[in-house]
């Protein structure tokens, strides 16, 4: 007789284990027998088909599934991290609104079955106030800068950053969100007791001391491929909306951006350069029929996160010229003088539409303020243009 985990919660850890997040056919048999009786019908063989092929290795090898799910709570102790389920208080709630959006054609779109999570923080009150920021892992000096200083001043305003960890984009987001002591939240396609990439360790460790690490995978999971593509729905759907930074045409932040307009969330990208190849795809989602915004600074993502009710973006400061500084009838004047060109004084008066007399006092002046030159008796702009 099979020797099966005690508790729902193990037992869907061990699921985890077998059978890849979003699954649909074992989101079904989970729906209609619950995750221990889930896992006595896998063993002995009593599942569809293709659960039973896909599981089958895996279960040959463990014949003593509960001892393996304890092993596995084991692990996840270890790392300093915990295990949630649907039904816990702080499950994020934004992540049932996957089931708004399934398709029978895709693959690993349903909500998650449980969450593995390393930090200080409730992960439903982290998320109630935050927004994804993804982008290219090859990013330029451009766009992690404006990723750094978007996730700041985003921090700042008490939004929490959520994005994947990554190289480039990710990695500028999370470490400008943490730079001015805002939450931020990783999202892995690894285990979180070995995050993915390698290179990024010490600011993975520095997450799970000031913000959360997140992965449906447990611990001693391997990044694969496949599973960049399935976390990226769990980016989407745990935020309010989802910034793009720069990306290529075929890109994981695309499909950030698709899963993110599936659900209603807002969609957000930054203008890039139109010869830079890293601002391809981000450009192409202003054509895509997903309603994306453009956005350039903090104020602009908290507008359209919050709608009309919510702080609205103040209009840019206007830049400042040199010319501005004049009163209306010295700008008359020196808009009225060709450049290169030597100008008389009633001729100048004629076509500024001003008297004569007015002309000659405010020339004068203009010529200690370094604006004109005098030539005899006629003027030109100065040779200096004013800073």
């Amino acid at each position: 007789m099979t020797n099966l985990p005690d508790d729902a919660r193990s037992a869907l850890m061990l699921l985890s284990e077998l059978v890849e997040p979003g699954d649909a056919e074992l989101d079904d048999l989970l729906d209609e027998t619950g995750p221990i009786e889930a896992v006595k019908r896998l063993w002995e063989g009593d599942v569809p088909e293709r659960l039973r092929r896909i599981t089958s290795a895996a279960v040959s090898c463990t014949p003593d599934p509960a001892y393996r799910a304890a092993q596995i709570r084991a692990a996840t102790a270890a790392c300093g991290a915990r295990v949630l389920t649907p039904d816990d208080p702080d499950w994020p709630e934004r992540l049932r609104d996957l089931l708004l959006v399934c398709d029978a054609d895709e693959p690993h779109v349903r909500p998650p079955r449980c969450l593995w999570v390393r930090g200080p923080h409730d992960l439903a009150e982290v998320c109630e106030r935050s927004v994804a920021i993804v982008g290219a892992r090859a990013a330029t000096e451009y766009g992690q800068h404006l990723a750094d200083d978007l996730a700041a001043e985003l921090a700042d305003a008490g939004w929490t950053i959520v994005s994947g960890g990554a190289f480039g984009i990710d990695r500028a987001a999370h470490l400008g969100a943490m730079a001015r002591g805002g939450t931020t939240v990783a999202v892995l396609a690894s285990g979180v007791d070995s995050p993915y990439p390698k290179g990024n360790v010490s600011m993975f460790d520095l997450i799970a001391e000031r913000g959360l690490l997140l992965s449906e995978w447990p611990p001693g999971s391997s990044a694969m491929k496949h599973r960049f593509l399935t976390r990226n729905r769990v980016i989407a759907a745990l935020t309010a909306g989802t910034v793009v930074i720069e990306a290529a045409l075929r890109s994981g932040a695309r499909n950030t951006a698709r899963h993110a307009a599936e659900l209603g969330r807002v969609l957000m990208f930054t203008p890039g350069p139109v010869t830079s190849t890293m601002s391809t795809g981000v450009h192409r989602l202003a054509r895509e029929p997903w309603e994306a915004r453009l956005v350039t600074r903090a104020e602009e993502v908290i507008e359209d996160l919050t709608g009309i009710g919510g702080p609205l973006a103040s209009e840019p400061p206007p830049q400042q010229r040199p010319i501005d500084r004049l009163t209306e009838i010295e700008a008359r004047l020196v808009e009225s003088l060709p450049r290169g060109y030597v100008v008389e004084t009633a001729r100048l008066a004629a076509v500024a539409g001003l008297p004569a007399e007015v002309a000659a006092e405010t020339l004068e002046r203009l010529q200690r303020m370094r604006w004109v030159d005098r030539v005899d008796d006629r003027w030109r702009l100065a040779r200096v243009p004013q800073t």
